[in-house]
């Protein structure tokens, strides 16, 4: 049987790795799952709720690996993309703000052979989304906007969390960034592997505000603009 690897960067993640751990035990996708979480120095509870996790679920393996000190989440996935062996690689942040329960939503092109990537984009389909912050919105469009204009991709959603890959594809890049800038400079390598299958699908977002945890900022907005221009025209 074929093996899903779920790449899962955490940093402060105490109220929600528990629950998504519990959804990625349960959930059936018709593939083994393989779970990497990569703890990037959490200064609160999350490390000890994910080990108290394992003595309670021995029966369900999750690969544990502690960063020495905070360096992103595009750090954290370089490093779990070392750890992989699934034949399927996504990306799934701890905060519940994608559902694991769309996987095979993911799944489906790539399981039929016409997909080497799966982009989920928020802003397709008549799938459940959050209304939150217009000038997320208006930012997240141009940078995607911008991004296709380089890439001459036509996606809804770049900076979408939730990508799906053949592992093959994802181990072919190295990803330089540390932080959310992953998301342009992956779109923008990608994009440049001859005969590429790129698929979006739509699935739902459940958006979290600044009180409940959001970590994206202004500053990671202004680093994604850099990084359209830097991985799309600077480096070729």
């Amino acid at each position: 049987m074929k093996t899903l690897s779920i790449l899962i960067p955490i940093f402060n993640e105490e109220n929600t790795i528990i629950h998504l751990l519990d959804i990625l035990k349960n959930v059936s996708i018709g593939l083994q799952k393989e779970v990497i979480i990569i703890n990037d120095a959490s200064t609160d509870k999350t490390k000890e709720n994910i080990l108290q996790y394992q003595q309670e679920n021995s029966g369900f393996t999750i690969l544990l690996w502690d960063q020495p000190f905070n360096r992103g989440k595009g750090a954290a996935i370089r490093q779990a993309i070392t750890m992989a062996t699934g034949d399927y690689i996504i990306i799934q942040d701890a905060d519940l703000e994608y559902d694991p329960r769309e996987y095979h939503i993911l799944l489906q092109p790539l399981l039929d052979g016409k997909a080497d990537v799966v982009y989920g984009s928020r802003f397709m389909g008549g799938n459940a989304h959050r209304i939150l912050f217009f000038w997320h919105t208006i930012g997240n469009k141009f940078l995607t906007t911008l991004s296709n204009a380089f890439t001459n991709l036509n996606l809804t959603d770049m900076e979408t969390g939730f990508k799906m890959f053949r592992a093959e594809i994802l181990k072919k890049i190295e990803i330089e960034e540390n932080r959310f800038g992953m998301e342009p400079e992956i779109t923008a390598k990608i994009s440049r592997i001859k005969g590429i299958r790129i698929y979006e699908v739509g699935i739902s977002y459940y958006g979290r505000t600044y009180d409940e945890g959001k970590k994206i900022n202004w500053k990671d907005g202004l680093r994604a603009l850099w990084c359209v221009f830097k991985y799309n025209f600077i480096q070729r």
